[in-house]
């Protein structure tokens, strides 16, 4: 490595030039016009993934409940019905003591998972979410994620 004492120059080639480091940028700027978009779009699946596995494993305590009663919860009774025993009629007979979840999840979108019995699509029961619009219906980010069919 040479030193350079106080009398000499340093060599002319030292650093970089506009146009490299334009280069450079313009190499960047393409580089996150392609990731960028992918890197977005990804919070909405990870919150589209997850409300999937809450629907997974709150449908399932519906089976279990269904094992131990012989029936479904009603819609009045909800999803409740999986955390604390239900008042209303029908009443469980055989209603697990611990309940069938410790606590009901909300949805990604900081909602309350939704319940019908019979379900709409087919189905004995449908446990659903909104969405990110938190209204019935939409695409993307917004469309409803439920325990039914994929079509």
């Amino acid at each position: 490595m040479d030193v350079l004492t106080p009398d000499q120059e340093p060599p002319k080639d030292a650093g970089f030039s506009l146009l490299e480091l334009m280069v450079v940028v313009v190499i960047l700027s393409i580089l996150a016009l392609v990731i960028v978009p992918r890197v977005i779009d990804r919070p909405d699946q990870a919150r589209a993934a997850r409300a999937q596995s809450d629907i997974a494993a709150v449908a399932s305590a519906v089976q279990l409940y269904r094992l131990d009663n012989f029936r479904y919860p009603t819609t009045e009774q909800g999803l409740a019905a999986l955390v604390t025993r239900p008042n209303t009629d029908p009443a469980p007979a055989n209603w697990a003591n611990a309940g069938y979840m410790d606590r009901l999840p909300v949805d990604p979108w900081g909602q309350p998972y939704q319940y019908l019995a019979p379900g709409v699509h087919d189905t004995d029961f449908d446990v659903f979410t909104y969405g990110a619009d938190g209204i019935s219906g939409g695409s993307g980010a917004d469309a409803d994620i439920g325990s039914w069919p994929a079509n």
